[in-house]
């Protein structure tokens, strides 16, 4: 068989396997875009875990009627403005979220900018865009992704359930609020339950603030403050006492420069550094929050 370019529409499908693996995945990158624009609150509604409706809304910078167009152009984006991939200081880098999205998905983004006298808003369904109409919306944008891998059935046999899909939503939508206290976030769904979490501010208390709101009055008596500095490196947050233990590591949250990370050495480090205290089928309960040079992380990892 000879050698041929790929249909534009399937090199987005391919590109979405790699993106988008789960409605989980979709909501992450629409919430970092949201934290991007500068937004100060953020909305999640989901439904049936995500694969009827994804909806995010924020009250971000927005966008004009040429970003619009270009945000669902594949290796488009705004957030590379010195083209240095060794100093990534964004969440989303990558311009392939919402094209990866649009193709398994129809995708609507209504949006309007400050000063603009009114939104815009953009259908992509079955990769065909439409044209971009005035529409009315307040000043930011609102991204629904319905009926989500429609276009690809197949991947809907991987999904798990409804409501394990809605908790991992909330699992991601909760780790971006436990780095962004400044932030209002509110997350609705059909399945479970959701939460609405006020800014918690910016001052020096607004970290613990927050994380009473998502981890409960319980872990904040029951917890130390961590503020230490080593090597251009800084580390804060609250560890849980020993006596406050859970059975499982779902309830340790580590952050690398505000980004969720789940990383295998600095879970043996956290281990180790309980060793002396805890049983080994028993977890600490703890928020770490590192610091350093954004030139210090490989974000692809």
């Amino acid at each position: 068989m000879p050698i041929r370019r790929l249909d534009p529409l399937l090199i987005d499908r391919i590109a979405a396997g790699e993106v988008i693996e789960r409605p989980a995945a979709a909501v992450k990158e629409l919430v970092e875009n949201a934290l991007d624009a500068g937004a100060r609150h953020v909305e999640v509604a989901i439904e049936a875990g995500g694969r009827r409706l994804i909806r995010v809304s924020d009250d971000g910078r927005g966008m004009d009627e040429a970003d619009l167009r270009l945000s669902v152009e594949r290796h488009a984006t705004s957030k590379i403005p010195d083209s240095d991939l060794t100093a990534i200081a964004t969440f989303g880098f990558r311009g392939e979220a919402l094209p990866s999205i649009a193709s398994v998905s129809r995708l609507e983004i209504r949006t309007r900018a400050a000063g603009a006298a009114t939104g815009l808003k953009l259908v992509v369904e079955d990769g065909a865009k439409s044209p971009v109409t005035p529409c009315g919306q307040p000043f930011g944008t609102r991204v629904e992704a319905r009926d989500l891998f429609a276009a690809t059935p197949a991947r809907l046999k991987f999904l798990k359930s409804d409501r394990a899909e809605a908790q991992a939503v909330a699992d991601i939508v909760r780790r971006l609020a436990l780095s962004h206290p400044e932030t209002r976030f509110s997350f609705s769904t059909d399945i479970g339950s959701g939460f609405d979490w006020p800014a918690a501010g910016a001052g020096d208390g607004a970290q613990a603030e927050r994380l009473r709101q998502a981890l409960g009055d319980d872990f904040a008596a029951n917890s130390l403050d961590l503020d230490a500095s080593r090597e251009g490196v800084s580390l804060t947050g609250r560890i849980g006492l020993p006596t406050f233990s859970r059975p499982n590591a779902l309830h340790q949250f580590v952050f690398v420069n505000g980004r969720a990370v789940r990383d295998k050495t600095l879970a043996g480090a956290l281990r180790a550094a309980y060793m002396d205290f805890l049983p080994s089928d028993r977890h600490a309960m703890v928020a770490l929050f590192v610091a350093c040079d954004p030139s210090e992380v490989d974000v692809n990892v």
